[in-house]
């Protein structure tokens, strides 16, 4: 699958203030491993295969979680980059003399020296137990195919001559076998060691998203090939909102496209920001929000929703809207299928043009049933004019208010077109209309 940074900024996925869904996902144990989750989800995997096996070792991990080593923390690494990183003065291996003057005068003169290489030597012993530990995972069989090969990779690894005299270090290792392993170690185990930790890293990225799985209580998706769309969502929701209504919505070759409807506030935006995050999910392998979901395989997800106009190049807010829909077309020449979202296009011009603009896209875009695509819009006139396609789902959300002026949303998606006119009455319930009457002094 392929998104841009607008897409990820668009559904939330990355935010600056930390409310956003990678903080749902993130548990991993070290900065690595989540450094190695946010590259999954920039880059998820690019074929229905590789996903396949994406999601085969998320559920399996998520059934195993209680293997997950806790002898490696984020401590662990962090030391062990400083470790190797740190200039090694000594350029002969230590003698038996060297090493009784040595242990002598460090212990009078040197006390963080001796601490430091203990310390470190400590740490490596705690990565190689951590990954012994998960390569027992092998000794019982039948493994997916990518945490096997992953865990014959570290099993690899762990076959160096000096590991079976690391894996006995501890605070009570005397220092003369702590300074012959230093020299060693340094010289000999540098890039294994930095390879043990991106495999690590992988892992801890890997059992990050089947405990985000577990504890946000998502289901696992099932996962179709490209060679039919299909979104099949029962009660889907949107996983940063507290109480949040479900979706249940279903696409197919046959009806691929949605026009959504309804006035401002009343859910929208939301919606397709919540199916544009489980397909997101979906396509990473783990679980989504929702009670099921069967998707087929993406080319990628792009939306229309947050465009910004750029006052350094000179670029209109409608301009930047033309770019943003011409990158959609682009994309959409290419092969595979595409989650499209569009939400309210081309609010930099008027009502006139952007009726004009937007029934053209809608046009166009309905030459293209090999994706998925919703347009929300406030123009209904745009709704009205397709109302006659069998190959559009029309959908809306209402607003209910009373004679009084009181408005109130339901999120509910219903069938049809709306009919709302809210923006006047809401506009005159909250008092702007009145305030702006009144006479100053």
């Amino acid at each position: 699958m392929q998104h841009d940074k607008t897409t990820l900024s668009d559904l939330s996925i990355f935010t600056t203030d930390g409310r956003d869904v990678f903080s749902l996902i993130d548990h991993t144990t070290t900065q690595s491993g989540r450094d190695m989750l946010r590259k999954y989800i920039q880059q998820p995997p690019v074929s229905f295969v590789a996903l396949q096996e994406m999601q085969d070792v998320v559920k399996f991990l998520y059934h195993h979680l209680d293997v997950w080593p806790s002898v490696i923390s984020n401590g662990t690494l962090v030391m062990l980059d400083k470790y190797f990183e740190t200039a090694d003065a000594t350029s002969a291996p230590p003698s038996r003399f060297n090493l009784l003057i040595g242990s002598l005068f460090s212990k009078l003169f040197n006390k963080n020296e001796i601490f430091f290489t203990q310390f470190s030597l400590t740490h490596i012993a705690d990565l190689l137990k951590g990954c012994q530990q998960l390569t027992l995972l092998l000794k019982g069989g039948d493994l997916p195919p990518l945490l096997e090969r992953e865990l014959r990779a570290i099993e690899d690894e762990m076959q160096h001559r000096l590991t079976e005299q690391l894996l006995l270090v501890d605070k009570k290792t005397p220092y003369k076998e702590l300074a012959k392993l230093n020299y060693r170690v340094r010289r000999e185990m540098k890039h294994a060691i930095y390879r043990l930790i991106y495999h690590y890293s992988r892992l801890d990225a890997w059992q990050s998203m089947a405990r985000a799985t577990v504890m946000n209580n998502w289901v696992f998706p099932q996962l179709c090939d490209a060679s039919a769309i299909c979104m099949d969502a029962n009660e889907l929701y949107h996983p940063l909102l507290p109480e949040p209504i479900p979706y249940s919505i279903s696409f197919d070759h046959q009806k691929n496209f949605m026009v959504l409807t309804g006035a401002n506030m009343s859910g929208k935006t939301t919606f397709m920001r919540a199916l544009g995050v489980s397909a997101l999910l979906a396509h990473t392998g783990m679980g989504v929000p929702a009670k099921s979901l069967r998707i087929s395989f993406l080319q990628g997800i792009i939306t229309n929703m947050h465009v910004e106009d750029n006052l350094m190049k000179g670029e209109s807010y409608f301009f930047a809207e033309v770019l943003r829909m011409k990158h959609t077309a682009e994309k959409l020449l290419q092969d595979g299928n595409h989650l499209v979202l569009m939400d309210e296009l081309f609010k930099g011009t008027n009502v006139h043009d952007a009726y004009e603009c937007t029934r053209a896209i809608v046009e166009g875009l309905l030459q293209r049933p090999q994706h998925m695509m919703i347009l929300s819009t406030h123009l209904y006139e745009v709704a009205q004019h397709f109302n006659d396609r069998k190959d559009i789902l029309f959908k809306y959300f209402v607003t209910q208010m009373d004679d009084k002026g009181n408005y109130r949303f339901s999120y509910k998606l219903h069938e049809g077109i709306s009919n709302d006119r809210m923006g006047y009455r809401i506009l005159q319930k909250e008092g702007v209309i009145d305030m702006l009457k009144q006479h100053i002094g």
